[in-house]
């Protein structure tokens, strides 16, 4: 898969993905165990084709490379790549790339009453209230986090 940067913003970088790409990766048929090992069995010959099982509107999806941490205790680190859905309407509760004021955030989206306020998972940081003044926009929503763990 070969990303395009499209836009860069002080706390996102985005890109477009090229999709016309077939990329069939083996996976272990019976899983890998998260608990306690378990004993092998015949492995299936399974295969995997990441565009496929990631991307269900590729019009309409776009990549973002995080920068910052104030997403930090949801899993979601300074370089990571979010898949961002424009497609999809958004939630209480989904984390969504926001365009608030001229700038990009990455945020969990909560609605309060008569409030939408944008969470940060991070208590270094502040809930952010949206109001009638507000320049607000949700860009598009979040469906996959893909992070490097080491």
């Amino acid at each position: 898969m070969k990303l395009t940067r499209i836009h860069t913003a002080p706390s996102l970088d985005f890109y477009a993905s090229d999709l016309t790409m077939v990329l069939e990766l083996p996976v272990a048929g019976t899983g890998v165990a998260a608990g306690f090992p378990s004993p092998a069995e015949d492995d299936e010959e399974l295969s995997l084709d990441l565009n496929k099982a990631l991307i269900k509107h590729p019009a309409a999806t776009f990549y973002a490379r995080v920068k910052g941490s104030s997403m930090r205790d949801a899993g979601i680190v300074d370089g990571d790549l979010l898949i961002v859905d424009k497609s999809l309407e958004a939630k209480d509760g989904d984390i969504a790339v926001c365009f608030l004021d001229g700038e990009f955030t990455v945020k969990r989206i909560a609605l309060r009453q008569d409030a939408l306020f944008l969470m940060p998972a991070n208590d270094e940081f502040q809930p952010i209230r949206i109001t009638e003044e507000s320049d607000f926009l949700v860009w598009g929503i979040v469906t996959f986090i893909v992070h490097k763990p080491r």
